[in-house]
C-alpha cells in the first residue's frame, strides 16, 4: 500500500516505485491529481520536498479511501461476464470490480484487497460474508444464485448420473 510505502522508504523512492507498478508516467500523475507536472518532476529527481497537500493529493490518488467501486469477489468465468456492469445509488454510478478468486484463502486475500484497493463495499459468497464482514470496514452483500443456476448445475450433474 502506497500510504504505508512512504513512511517505510523515502518518498522519492515509494514514488518511483509506485509509478513503475501502476506503470503511470509523471505527466499521467499530474494529470489525475492536479498538480503540475514540473512540481512532480522535481520531487521526483529529489530536487524538492514535497509539500503535504501535495503527498495527500498523491497518496488519494494512489490509495483511494472511497472508491466508486464496489468488490465481486468470485470465480473468473463469473467475472468476465459481469465485471465493469454499472449500479446507480444515490446519484452516483458504481462500477463492479473484480476479483478473481478460487480457495477460501483467495477470497479472505481478496476482500482485504478491494478494501485497499478504495471499494465501496464487497459482494461475496453467503458462506464467506461473516468472516469477511469481521476483516473489512465496508458493506457486505451475499450473492445468491438464482433458480436457473440451480437447475443447470442440477441438469449437468444428472447427464454425468
Amino acid at each position: 500500500m502506497f500510504e504505508q510505502r512512504i513512511f517505510e522508504a523515502d518518498f522519492r523512492v515509494a514514488l518511483s516505485e509506485e509509478l513503475e507498478r501502476r506503470d503511470l508516467s509523471i505527466r499521467q500523475l499530474s494529470e489525475l491529481t492536479h498538480i503540475p507536472a514540473v512540481t512532480l518532476y522535481k520531487i521526483a529527481s529529489g530536487e524538492r520536498d514535497p509539500r503535504l497537500s501535495t503527498v495527500k493529493k498523491i497518496v488519494a490518488v494512489f490509495s483511494p479511501h472511497h472508491g466508486k467501486f464496489i468488490a465481486l469477489i468470485a470465480a473468473k468465468f463469473l467475472l468476465d461476464e459481469i465485471e465493469g456492469i454499472k449500479v446507480p445509488a444515490n446519484g452516483t454510478d458504481y462500477r463492479v470490480k473484480g476479483y478473481a478468486a478460487n480457495s477460501l484463502e483467495d477470497c479472505l486475500v481478496m476482500a482485504v484487497r478491494a478494501r485497499n484497493d478504495g471499494a465501496s463495499g464487497i459482494i461475496c459468497a453467503p458462506i464467506l460474508a461473516s468472516l469477511i464482514e469481521k476483516i473489512v470496514d465496508v458493506p457486505v452483500a451475499i450473492m445468491k444464485p438464482d433458480m436457473n443456476a440451480v437447475y443447470g448445475a442440477a441438469e449437468s450433474i444428472a447427464k454425468r448420473l
